[in-house]
């Protein structure tokens, strides 16, 4: 290693054993980068902190990234740079990067088409994975020795980073190129809950038999990719997870940036699984408004106390049900889920005018199956809905623990 890597590599393994990559939990306070604290006053080390432990395997290699905002290495003063900075701070040869939906910097809208481009502060080129393809190609790949995934996810099935992260293991695996996964906090690791996807309904929000709450990272979830023999053909690809220190499931912390533009919160973080349902629906979710995922309405639910309008925003150029007035729940201090909250999408069908244009064809898509838009058709309760899930979520946990990397 050259003098001046060993030298950087020294002192930021200095700030390592102080404690990084931690944010303390609130409830419903934005993001930012407070310390914070886990049970038992330790801290998590994140994959990314961990220099030591994989600047020896970039070492004479030409890297790629797959990353976006929230690929960051945390320092002792509460800020932090980004990783693809680091990297080129430290003599890594970082040759090209690749976003994931929302973007390189985290600013595009859900679903929005991201494209190709040079990064403007380290002029390397874009290679996007939401425009037209989300596959990386075998031509996008050449030259390149080692690809580092490090992007935060927030644990559902619907949000899409972990089907980047198939495609990614699928093309490295087909081009025999390894993969360094810098793994991260789960921040709904707590728990495990929804219906199993049924294959016949895979999309890009979607991809795997799993349930919406997986209880995985990313570092644990690819193993079960691999292992579970998911990627095209059977191949496997040749992963390295670089693991966190003094991570459980159960541990509580915040995220010091938002994954992405329309989680802007610990509370949205957290009814993300319960209220992603209203995506397939004619009910809007907050976006538009400030309180994404805290909130949601339409106009056709009247006889409700609180109410929004929804317009146009960063996050949200186009929002369902603009400049109209929406009537609904504001859940913006709602005690923390441990579970998928049925209750939310329920009541808003029931209170419904018209309940022959409540869903939209993407319900199934988030759902996994048709089965959940019948159940609540049909007037079932949350207690037969889940019921009818136990037997899916046994056999997944049972193959889960195959993988796991923390307790």
């Amino acid at each position: 290693m050259h003098l001046n890597v060993l030298k950087n590599t020294v002192l930021l393994s200095v700030f390592i054993m102080i404690s990084f990559g931690c944010r303390a939990i609130s409830s419903t306070g934005n993001l930012n980068q407070e310390n914070l604290v886990i049970k038992n006053d330790s801290t998590i080390i994140i994959g990314a902190n961990r220099t030591e432990a994989y600047l020896p395997l970039l070492e004479g290699k030409k890297i790629g990234v797959v990353a976006n905002q929230t690929s960051v290495i945390f320092k002792v003063n509460d800020s932090y740079t980004h990783l693809v900075d680091s990297l080129l701070q430290l003599d890594v040869n970082v040759t090209k990067v690749f976003s994931p939906e929302h973007g390189f910097r985290g600013t595009a809208d859900a679903g929005e088409v991201v494209k190709d481009g040079i990064d403007t502060k380290t002029k390397l080129p874009i290679v996007s994975l939401y425009g037209s393809n989300k596959k990386p190609t075998a031509e996008q790949l050449k030259n390149i020795d080692l690809l580092i995934f490090d992007i935060q996810d927030v644990g559902a099935r619907f949000y899409t980073y972990i089907s980047t992260l198939h495609y990614v293991m699928e093309a490295c695996a087909e081009n025999n190129i390894p993969v360094l996964i810098l793994d991260r906090p789960n921040p709904n690791g707590r728990y495990i809950d929804g219906p199993i996807l049924e294959m016949e309904y895979k999309s890009f929000v979607g991809m795997h038999p799993i349930p919406i709450v997986h209880g995985m990272t990313i570092g644990e979830y690819a193993q079960m990719i691999n292992g579970q023999k998911w990627l095209k053909n059977g191949v496997q690809c040749d992963i390295t997870v670089i693991k966190m220190k003094d991570y459980t499931h159960d541990a509580l912390y915040h995220l010091p940036i938002k994954p992405s533009p329309n989680l802007p919160n610990d509370q949205s973080i957290n009814l993300y699984p319960s209220l992603c349902f209203f995506e397939g629906t004619n009910v809007n979710a907050g976006r538009g408004t400030e309180t994404q995922f805290q909130v949601y309405g339409s106009p056709f639910l009247k006889n409700q106390s609180f109410s929004y309008t929804p317009e146009s925003n960063a996050g949200a150029k186009h929002p369902k049900h603009e400049n109209k007035v929406c009537y609904g729940v504001d859940l913006t201090s709602e005690k923390e889920q441990n579970q998928i909250n049925l209750a939310y999408v329920i009541k808003a069908y029931q209170a419904t005018d018209n309940k022959s244009k409540f869903f939209n064809s993407f319900f199934t898509k988030l759902a996994g199956s048709k089965k959940l838009q019948k159940q609540i058709e049909g007037n079932l309760s949350v207690t037969e809905i889940k019921q009818s899930w136990k037997t899916g979520l046994d056999t997944y946990k049972k193959m889960r623990k195959h993988y796991l990397l923390y307790k």
